[in-house]
């Protein structure tokens, strides 16, 4: 995946070291990003201890809102992949003690995929 799947929505991996300098003043020492997904703006990053949800705001991009979920807070969660007319697939995530599940949407292609069974190993393994 690359800049054109970036930019078309799709989710793309990004370079753990990238990630890891611009998440510098969110991420704890010694925590180690795992794996990235960028979403256009946004970004799904699975640490060791967590998943990180980075939500770019406003039209400059300067306002970002972090969702720091303890793996051990997610109580289930679900994928909807993209059909032949809807091209939209959705990760839903479900937190302890919340009724409305956290929802991403990503185009069509296979990284919804490779994030649910990132998912899967770190919530249930």
């Amino acid at each position: 995946m690359g800049i054109l799947d970036g930019l078309m929505g799709n989710s793309s991996t990004v370079s753990k070291d990238e990630v890891s300098k611009s998440l510098k003043e969110v991420l704890f020492p010694g925590e180690e990003v795992q794996q990235a997904y960028k979403l256009i703006r946004d970004m799904i990053v699975f640490t060791g201890n967590r998943l990180i949800l980075v939500d770019v705001q406003g039209m400059t991009g300067k306002k970002v809102e972090y969702h720091s979920i303890p793996y051990k807070s997610v109580t289930h969660f679900s994928t909807e992949t993209a059909g032949t007319f809807d091209l939209d697939a959705e990760l839903k995530i479900w937190l302890s003690g919340a009724d409305v599940p956290i929802t991403k949407t990503f185009k069509k292609g296979n990284s919804i995929e490779d994030v649910q069974k990132l998912l899967a190993y770190y919530v249930c393994g």
